[in-house]
Parts: structure tokens; sequence; C-alpha cells
């Protein structure tokens, strides 16, 4: 197979948080949307972030944690609880590594 076949515009997928504590809590799983591809980039500094680069995960996480319009969801004025956005983070990093 050629890698040309391999490309394609990046397209926004739903993605759930549904664990046992967010149905607990809200009583449905919470969505929200994110490209099923990343530049490298946004990739490279999630994979390189460290516990002390709070400030890089954050800034990069706000791109990939989207409406479904494609929109951000979190901005200068619109932060989730953190007990959701780090939710929303780890789903993410699992779908970047596969």
């Amino acid at each position: 197979m050629k890698l040309s076949q391999l490309v394609a515009k990046p397209q926004l997928i739903k993605v759930e948080l549904n664990d046992e504590e967010v149905i607990k809590e809200f009583g449905e799983p919470l969505e929200f949307y994110t490209y099923d591809r990343q530049p490298l980039d946004v990739f490279m500094k999630l994979a390189n972030a460290t516990e002390n680069q709070g400030s890089t995960i954050i800034e990069t996480v706000r791109d990939l944690i989207l409406d479904e319009d494609g929109k951000k969801v979190l901005t200068d004025e619109n932060m989730l609880p953190t007990s959701i956005l780090m939710k929303a983070i780890s789903k993410v990093t699992e779908m970047l590594g596969k």
C-alpha cells in the first residue's frame, strides 16, 4: 500500500466520557469532539509534556477539545471542572497514541 492512500483530511469525531464516575455525577455520558488526525507538532507537545509543563498541556488541549462544530470548548473565559478536564485530556492522549 502506498502512503498516499492513507492521507485524508481530518474529520471531527465524537468522543464520550462514559466511565462510572461521570455517569454517577451527570446521569449520562459527556461528549465532545476532536479531529481523528492531528498535526505532528500537537502530538509531540503532548508526548513531551511533563507534570511541570501543565500550561503546555492545557494550551495544546484547547485545540483538541471541540464542540460539534469544531469550535474550541476551552477558552480564556471558559474552563471545565478539573476532574472532567483530566478525563478529557486522558481520553484524547489515549486516542492519539493509537
